[in-house]
């Protein structure tokens, strides 16, 4: 297992911060180097720091220049790294990723899509900016065998109540299980299962992590509801379990 040095954590949060596109290549490759695989540069850098960076700006310790400053690169080293990424055998599973309405962050979501992709799933990523209504009509021709809602602010939670309650009253699809994510319900306690979720992950790590337990269980004949165990949000790694 490699394991990220905090220098490289620190030079890259510093670099999106001040918008060194180069010096923020420079600490991917670094990374890359030193034989750390493109997955666990999305989990054990890309991630943490977009966390670091959102909670920066909700504090307001930065400003919202330097939230997209940081927000657009790593979203271009994303980009760069997705085509780095291992491919892992067809899992004959499909997930819909999408975005609650009005959702600015995609990245997390993007990411997500990326890993699950790389996992083996058939993966649509419907992004932000589509309406209950469509993400419904979407569901119903593609059939998924899990729908993944991705939000990060308050103001989004009585929107992504709406879908899931229709979703479950029009029970067209009594056998997709549909997954929560995101800092909205990272900072809410409980509120994934309040809103009607069935699954919940705080990181992309514990969406596929979930996904996996859920798949065994209904090959299984099981039934899970649970919330996974965070992961700290800054400089500690841990395998993937993708080779």
């Amino acid at each position: 297992m490699v394991m990220v040095k905090e220098a490289i954590l620190e030079q890259y949060l510093r670099s999106l911060l001040t918008g060194d596109r180069k010096a923020c290549r420079g600490a991917i490759e670094q990374a890359l180097q030193t034989g750390m695989p493109a997955n666990l540069v999305y989990v054990d850098i890309i991630w943490p720091i977009m966390v670091e960076v959102e909670q920066l700006w909700r504090c307001d310790r930065i400003t919202p220049a330097e939230e997209h400053l940081a927000t657009r690169i790593n979203r271009t080293i994303v980009d760069q790294l997705q085509n780095k990424l291992p491919r892992r055998p067809t899992k004959n599973k499909r997930i819909a990723i999408c975005c609650a309405e009005a959702e600015l962050q995609e990245l997390g979501a993007q990411m997500m899509a990326d890993l699950f992709e790389s996992d083996g799933w058939d993966v649509k990523f419907l992004g932000g900016g589509l309406n209950n209504e469509d993400i419904l009509a979407f569901v119903h021709e593609y059939s998924p065998d899990i729908l993944l809602i991705y939000g990060t602010a308050p103001k989004q939670a009585p929107g992504v109540r709406r879908l899931i309650d229709t979703v479950k009253d029009i029970n067209a699809w009594p056998e997709m299980r549909i997954m929560v994510s995101g800092g909205l319900f990272n900072r809410a306690e409980g509120l994934w299962e309040e809103i009607g979720a069935d699954l919940f992950a705080a990181t992309a790590l514990e969406a596929l992590q979930v996904a996996t337990s859920e798949r065994q269980a209904q090959e299984d004949g099981r039934t899970i509801k649970r919330r996974r165990k965070r992961r700290p949000a800054i400089g500690v790694s841990m395998p993937l379990g993708m080779g």
